[in-house]
């Protein structure tokens, strides 16, 4: 696996080192002596799809409150997302920014993202399907999260949402979120 630093603190993009032959590929997702050498202790504790039949769905921006924060390790396994996680961390120098990246079928990439991040995620194509490893294991009563298209964040989604839930359409800004 190879580990790419993103502009959040302690994010990381992963790309797959293929062992190819007339058969196609092998390549590892995931490695717990790998991550330990870049310095994150992930041990996944739960696995989640979220399967999105149409292009420009949104999901986000969400993450969960203390003491429950999640780290994540992300796989778009079907069609192409525009995937974004923002540091809402106080005490980094990443602190309310943003990055984003495509992860794919195709590009088989993967986003590692740290405690104390929003994710969030726009579908680029029909029929996309985001694969989650998380740590640890969700707890109700402390999910949060942030209107997508907060001015103060500023993320520049490339297309406009056109399926968004009720609730993510309801979020409260990135500074109302953080208050509570």
């Amino acid at each position: 696996m190879i580990f790419k630093s993103l502009e959040i603190a302690g994010a990381f993009l992963l790309e797959r080192e293929k062992l190819e032959d007339h058969r196609g590929y092998f390549a590892r997702v995931f490695c717990e002596n790998e991550f330990k050498s870049q310095g994150i202790n992930f041990q996944p504790a739960q696995a989640n799809i979220s399967y999105n039949t149409r292009k420009h769905t949104l999901r986000g921006m969400h993450f969960q409150i203390s003491p429950h924060e999640e780290e994540k390790l992300v796989y778009c396994t079907s069609g192409s997302i525009f995937d974004v996680i923002v540091d809402i961390r106080e005490n980094t120098t990443s602190f309310g920014k943003w990055c984003a990246v495509e992860l794919s079928r195709e590009n088989g990439k993967g986003l590692y993202i740290p405690k104390g991040c929003a994710h969030g995620f726009l579908t680029l194509e029909d029929n996309s399907e985001v694969t989650y490893l998380m740590s640890p294991a969700y707890k109700p009563g402390f999910e949060s999260g942030f209107n997508w298209a907060d001015a103060n964040i500023g993320i520049q989604w490339p297309a406009t949402p056109t399926v968004i839930s009720e609730k993510d359409q309801m979020l409260p800004s990135f500074d109302e979120a953080l208050r509570h």
